[in-house]
């Protein structure tokens, strides 16, 4: 036994009359690393937050290294490696310049070539930060907070929003360059990372629902999922009332959604380079690829949001360049990040929306108070959506998208963030839409959510590398998970 890093006992936190930190009591282990994993509102970022000193408690027993972050915060500052959600990157200094300025204030020696080596920055040292794609960012970032040597490295979700190759390649830089005696503290969202970590730590809803090694909970990352499913009060799949009121899509057209040799160019760079697929009626078409391939690039093409510099799109056959209003009235967009308007209650944005999409006052008014009935919203519609947890933030934006009845779906990462539940709810939804004629496109970092797809196409440097259903893309690579399937077919590109 080496001991505690972290102690605490009998913690609590609120904010107004929200509880973030429920009466919670664990230790964190000296030298391990530790998974704090969880959705966002469970906590997770609360209770790192009392650890570094940055919030008080409002009860409770907090010790890290011995120290009381609430008094101790400038003695205990020194001994932490902190790298926050949102890590403080200098987007206009190139990458060695951000290294030189995070070693220089924690007073750490500026040999980078084994730091850039290992992160595979060594060729884009004189890249703006700015410039990277997301998963260089983080790992940036994450070379920023290991300068130093810590005693204690806390990590607050630095693989959200990055695809399986990169998750990997973090965890490796961690386990790779950190001492012996160093301790981990490395939250995340994904389930399917708890087997990586030597403990994890399950917050829902601010209490601990299970703290130990996960293979004692767990042999794989779909049974432990399941488990820690059990321990939130199950799920019980029921019929979608989302779909059960959706008009039945009918059409004569073959493919309802069509890229057509859509290019994008900046300089002599290609973002997307002759990417053509068909989607038909009812099809739930997932894009996938590691950060950087173009993904999002071709949902604004596809969208109208972003002119291609050869090719087009058609949406229910509609040149998409000729006609984009006409082509767009077809679409539900649900984006990546949260676009809805925060000062806005949940029923003035559903009416916005339904205003955008053409639905005339007449109609408006029983449309919307349908969709509050469909969506549950009734307590929360005059609420701002800006204060609203991330599951109804992410449901408003599903139903603001599907307001006006479109026979297509574009959704960017639609369950990022989202506790297990919601998600599967969420895919509930989707599904059950699909059956009744939505034509859906949705891009995922989840590789568990690419086995609802139809039929899937894997992105790598701008272009289609594979495309197929979920079982022909595991029989091609000799894979049995799609997150093994992924890596196997981006690594043998790389090889072309």
């Amino acid at each position: 036994m080496n001991g505690n890093t972290v102690q605490i006992k009998n913690l609590i936190k609120k904010f107004e009359n929200q509880t973030a930190i429920d009466n919670l009591t664990l230790n964190i282990e000296k030298g391990k690393i530790t998974g704090l994993i969880g959705a966002d509102a469970s906590g997770k970022t609360t209770l790192i937050r009392l650890i570094t000193g940055l919030l008080l408690p409002d009860s409770g027993e907090i010790s890290v290294l011995g120290l009381n972050p609430s008094t101790q915060k400038k003695e205990l500052s020194s001994k932490i490696g902190y790298m926050p959600q949102k890590f403080g990157l200098y987007e206009d200094l190139t990458v060695i310049e951000n290294l030189k300025l995070y070693a220089k204030l924690k007073n750490a020696p500026d040999n980078f070539d084994k730091m850039l080596e290992f992160t595979n920055l060594s060729k884009f040292q004189n890249r703006l930060a700015g410039a990277l794609s997301g998963g260089m960012k983080q790992k940036l970032g994450l070379a920023c907070t290991l300068l130093g040597n810590s005693d204690f490295l806390i990590l607050d979700e630095p693989s959200v929003g990055v695809d399986p190759i990169s998750r990997r390649e973090l965890m490796k830089m961690v386990k790779e360059l950190i001492t012996p005696e160093t301790t981990v503290l490395w939250s995340t969202a994904y389930l399917d990372e708890a087997h990586s970590f030597d403990t994890a730590i399950v917050l829902d809803k601010g209490r601990c629902i299970f703290n130990s090694n996960p293979h004692s909970l767990a042999e794989t990352s779909h049974e432990f999922e399941e488990k820690i499913i059990e321990l939130m009060g199950g799920y019980k799949k029921e019929e979608s009332q989302i779909a059960k009121n959706y008009e039945v899509i009918t059409t004569d057209i073959t493919c309802t959604v069509e890229a057509d040799n859509l290019e994008k160019k900046y300089g002599n760079f290609y973002a997307v380079k002759n990417n053509s697929f068909c989607i038909n009626r009812g099809e739930i078409f997932g894009l996938l690829g590691p950060n950087g391939a173009g993904k999002s690039t071709s949902f604004k093409m596809m969208c109208g949001l972003a002119k291609p510099t050869k090719g087009t799109a058609r949406i229910m056959g509609i040149d998409i360049l000729k006609n984009p209003a006409k082509a767009r009235s077809n679409l539900g967009y649900m984006a990546q990040k949260f676009s809805l308007y925060g000062m806005l209650t949940v029923r003035q944005n559903l009416e916005f929306f339904a205003a955008v999409y053409g639905i005339g006052i007449r109609n408006r008014k029983n449309r919307i108070d349908e969709i509050i009935d469909i969506f549950k919203f009734k307590e929360i519609e005059n609420q701002k959506s800006e204060e609203l947890p991330l599951g109804f933030k992410q449901r408003l934006s599903l139903a603001c998208a599907l307001i006006h009845n479109p026979p297509i779906l574009f959704l960017d990462e639609p369950t990022s963030g989202v506790d297990v539940i919601a998600r599967r709810e969420f895919w509930n939804h989707i599904i059950s839409l699909a059956k009744k004629g939505v034509t859906v496109l949705v891009t995922t970092h989840f590789m568990d959510e690419a086995e609802y797809c139809d039929r899937i196409s894997l992105f790598y440097n701008g272009e289609t590398i594979a495309i197929g259903t979920p079982e022909e893309l595991k029989q091609k690579s000799d894979s049995k998970s799609m997150e093994e399937a992924f890596i196997k077919i981006i690594k043998e590109s790389e090889q072309k």
